[in-house]
């Protein structure tokens, strides 16, 4: 009787499991299309479109976050009055003996000293200004020559809060200076920049100067988007570096999944708000014959789609729906094969 029963279940298990497999295999197809397919027009300015032998420049650089900028100090001299401490740079001009023209740079010593040399020794010059300081050099001078006629300048100081070599323009678009407070720098040029943050460090520093450059470009991106990788799609975020192709994209993921099939387009956002670009890629023609007239130039905010292979899609959709009832039929067969077991061999053969 028992025997009977489990027959049964398995049959009606087998059964359900034919009308589902049936369900999917017949429905797969009009379920799978897409009710209206994606319009692939190329622009009517395709001729002009760069490509791989055609690469073009990209538009002047326009900073935003994250970007990650790197600083270079040429000019950080602090406005006058300055007041000289240990390890400043000062430069010297002054009438030495016989004549001679003394033009040297010296560092005050940790002591707080410019070492002259001989015949002059030193001179205390820190908690001194440039002017004070110019008024003691002479004065020790004085007592080898007559007239030396000193003039003292600054050329570095410690004193001076440095900057960072490198900072990273932040989500409300600054970057911070340090002691000299941050600086709006989105949407400007490398050259613009410069010109802000000079500005921001003038309020502290005479006549400042420093060099800028990118040395992170994490702002200018494009996706490549693979349907149904691991039964999903699967975006990958790359940044631009100016001469990406198709070619370069795809291989910059690994090459092609196993679902994709060679169906590959670029998506292009319209700055203007307009319908965006579609351009068809001839996957074939590019690997296989080395034909360059659909590698495209990849822009910012590009998406190149992979489509998926329907047949892989069939699989993977017969895959998800089989794979729970498996499960399930696997717990119910276990299930009764234990009751069989129990019935006919009795509690002992499982140790109850």
């Amino acid at each position: 009787m028992m025997l009977d029963r489990d027959n049964t279940t398995s049959a009606r298990c087998a059964a359900i499991l034919m009308v589902i497999l049936c369900t999917v295999f017949t429905g797969c197809k009009s379920f799978l299309t897409p009710a209206s397919e994606l319009p692939i027009t190329p622009p009517s300015t395709d001729n002009n479109m760069p490509r791989e032998k055609s690469l073009t420049s990209l538009p002047t650089y326009r900073i935003e976050a994250p970007d990650i900028l790197e600083i270079t100090t040429v000019k950080t001299i602090p406005k006058s009055p300055h007041i000289l401490g240990p390890f400043d740079a000062v430069a010297l001009n002054a009438q030495g003996v016989d004549d001679q023209l003394i033009a040297q740079a010296y560092l005050v010593d940790p002591s707080g000293n410019i070492d002259l040399g001989p015949p002059y020794g030193s001179v205390k010059v820190t908690e001194l200004t440039l002017e004070e300081a110019t008024v003691a050099i002479d004065r020790q001078m004085r007592r080898e020559v007559g007239d030396p006629q000193v003039s003292l300048s600054l050329l570095t100081t410690t004193s001076t809060p440095q900057l960072a070599d490198q900072v990273l323009v932040g989500p409300d678009g600054t970057i911070p200076l340090g002691a000299y407070g941050k600086v709006y720098v989105a949407g400007s040029t490398v050259a613009e920049a410069k010109g802000r943050i000079e500005a921001q460090l003038a309020k502290s520093l005479e006549d400042p100067e420093v060099l800028v450059s990118v040395l992170s470009y994490n702002s200018k991106t494009y996706y490549v988007v693979t349907e149904g990788s691991g039964f999903g799609d699967s975006v990958v975020r790359l940044p631009i570096t100016g001469s990406e192709t198709i070619l370069s994209a795809i291989a910059n993921i690994q090459g092609i999944s196993d679902l994709s099939s060679g169906k590959i387009w670029i998506a292009r956002p319209s700055p203007n708000g307009s319908a965006p670009q579609i351009l068809p890629v001839d996957w074939d023609a590019i690997t296989r014959r080395a034909d360059t007239s659909t590698n495209y130039q990849i822009m910012p905010h590009d998406r190149v789609f992979i489509a998926i292979d329907k047949r892989n899609q069939a699989d993977s959709m017969v895959i998800r729906v089989v794979r729970p009832l498996e499960r399930l039929f696997g717990f119910a067969g276990l299930g009764a094969r234990m009751l069989t077991s129990v019935v006919r061999y009795g509690q002992r053969s499982f140790g109850i």
